[in-house]
């Protein structure tokens, strides 16, 4: 069973490489994608790394260590909540 990884506090340059690189040293890494703005394609500064074997000894060994001049938060990703949309209630005016 595999465990997605979410790090966090990424600088702006670092690749699904660098990440595929750095966690590859403690498991198999199946894979590993930087988040990306969808309008500008930049990044959004975490990434979402999924791990086959090895990810609680990577979380420990990354978890607040330098990478690439910032400090990661790395952690076991959890579900994100998917929030529905406010209505739309129609404005009302007052009458004075």
């Amino acid at each position: 069973m595999s465990t997605k990884l979410y790090v966090g506090n990424l600088p702006p340059g670092t690749t699904d490489d660098d990440l595929t690189e750095l966690f590859a040293k403690f498991g198999t890494v199946a894979t590993a994608g930087v988040v990306v703005d969808k309008n500008t394609g930049r990044s959004r500064g975490f990434a979402l790394v999924e791990m086959s074997d090895g990810a609680d000894v990577a979380i420990r060994a990354t978890n607040g260590v330098a990478f690439q001049g910032r400090t990661m938060m790395v952690s076991e990703a959890t579900q994100r909540v998917i929030r529905p949309l406010a209505t739309a209630v129609p404005l009302v005016a007052r009458r004075s």
